[in-house]
């Protein structure tokens, strides 16, 4: 795989510090039931990385000393971690929203046949890769079949309430297909909600749109192609100021799967340390820590969340 890290260090980025920390975003493990294109964790069925209980108990001392209001689960497939659901029902315990990254196909694996009735019972919140509402589109992104799995595991979610009651919310996430960014999130929910009622009676809250980072499976991709920096060009002539209030990273920080700390997702992926200091910061040497307005790092693939109308892991920003 090619490495996008020496395209993206040389940055004029405009720097940014972190306001108050509310949001605790944590990679549960690399293994997933699908090997999707634009997948910047590299996640696929082969992956052996999985979060330890230790460090889930780390992580559930974390969210009580921080006063942590939201957990935001991603993977892989975080479900397909064996703590998965002690994590869930100890931090919904805890009066702290509980967001699960699904990529819908999971519901119908293999020993998660109870998967659903969990997340329901729990009222945990669910952002649900969709990147079209097209068969063909799907299919071709993440793999032959996988469409059919999603429209399936999104009726089963709706009769257990999800997008029907107020209480289960599930988002849909569209991500593009290639080197483009993403269309209007206000023009595309429409149509989404539209053809997916119309077609197979599914309901859903919202729909969040994202950016494809150039870093990982996808930048390596882009790479080969010979199509990266044109990608970066769209990325940089897209940036607006005026979404560096809202970005993600202001008020998350992320968590891979042994335990240690980054400014966000992206950064981990790129092995970029909590505020770019001296090695890296384990979760548990934090418990105590004030880490607001900390320093955030940035390199050029931070323009994946400012340009156009910004993108975070809740969808546009404007």
């Amino acid at each position: 795989m090619l490495d996008t890290f020496e395209h993206l260090r040389n940055t004029d980025f405009p720097s940014i510090r972190r306001n108050r920390l509310d949001t605790l975003q944590l990679n549960l493990g690399y293994l997933c039931n699908q090997q999707c294109l634009h997948c910047h964790v590299d996640a696929s069925p082969r992956r052996t990385e999985i979060m330890d209980r230790e460090t889930v108990d780390n992580v559930i001392e974390f969210l009580h000393k921080q006063n942590i209001s939201t957990l935001d689960l991603t993977g892989g497939a975080p479900e397909m971690n064996p703590h998965f659901k002690d994590l869930v029902k100890t931090a919904s315990e805890m009066g702290v929203h509980v967001m699960d990254r699904c990529n819908l196909t999971v519901l119908e694996e293999h020993g998660h046949e109870e998967l659903a009735e969990f997340l329901a019972k729990n009222a945990v919140e669910i952002i649900a890769s969709m990147p079209c509402y097209l068969e063909e589109n799907v299919n071709a992104q993440r793999g032959a079949g996988v469409f059919a799995k999603s429209i399936k595991g999104l009726q089963r979610l709706n009769a257990l309430g999800y997008g029907v009651s107020e209480e289960l919310i599930i988002n849909l996430v569209y991500n593009p297909q290639g080197p483009s960014l993403p269309p209007s999130q206000a023009e595309l929910e429409p149509a989404y909600k539209e053809a997916l009622l119309v077609k197979y009676g599914i309901s859903f809250n919202k729909l969040f749109t994202l950016v494809n980072m150039p870093i990982k499976r996808f930048g390596s991709t882009l790479l080969s192609k010979g199509e990266f920096e044109s990608y970066m060009h769209t990325l940089k002539s897209s940036h607006q100021d005026g979404n560096l209030d809202s970005v993600m990273c202001k008020s998350l920080i992320s968590v891979d799967w042994q335990g240690y700390v980054y400014d966000c997702d992206f950064n981990q992926m790129l092995g970029i340390g909590l505020g770019a200091g001296n090695g890296k910061t384990h979760i548990r040497d934090l418990m105590d820590n004030d880490i607001n307005d900390g320093p955030i790092v940035v390199m050029d693939h931070c323009y994946g969340c400012t340009a156009g109308q910004g993108s975070s892991c809740g969808g546009s920003l404007t």
